[in-house]
């Protein structure tokens, strides 16, 4: 089973037991977060995707660490003129282990009746 969230304008594939690791969130190692935004759950009974099918649907974990990313070097240059300037820049990041996938149901509201609707 496995699951589909954005945190923070990323999409990350996520499933139980696995650590993913994120721009750092507001919360402190230990706290449990709450993914809201479920785009697609793969399980045992297929796949679904969609709003409509994923209403309440949650994926929760417990920041393990609060770390911080690889160095990246950015370096300007112009040619023949003598510039150059280095500059580093390392992301904050939370260590976050998937605890659960699921929530209230998977399965898709029950359409009303417009004939009932009506009264």
């Amino acid at each position: 089973m496995y699951a589909i969230v954005e945190e923070g304008g990323r999409q990350y594939q996520v499933s139980v037991g696995q650590t993913v690791r994120v721009n750092r969130l507001a919360a402190n190692k230990g706290d449990e977060v709450v993914f809201g935004r479920v785009l697609l759950v793969k399980d045992d009974s297929g796949l679904k995707a969609g709003p409509d099918l994923l209403s309440g649907v949650t994926v929760t974990g417990t920041v393990t660490r609060l770390e911080r990313g690889p160095k990246i070097l950015v370096f300007k240059k112009k040619r023949r003129k003598g510039y150059h300037k280095g500059q580093g820049h390392r992301q904050d990041l939370s260590a976050v282990l998937i605890t659960s996938i699921g929530g209230a149901s998977a399965e898709p509201a029950p359409a009303s009746d417009p004939a009932q609707a009506d009264e």
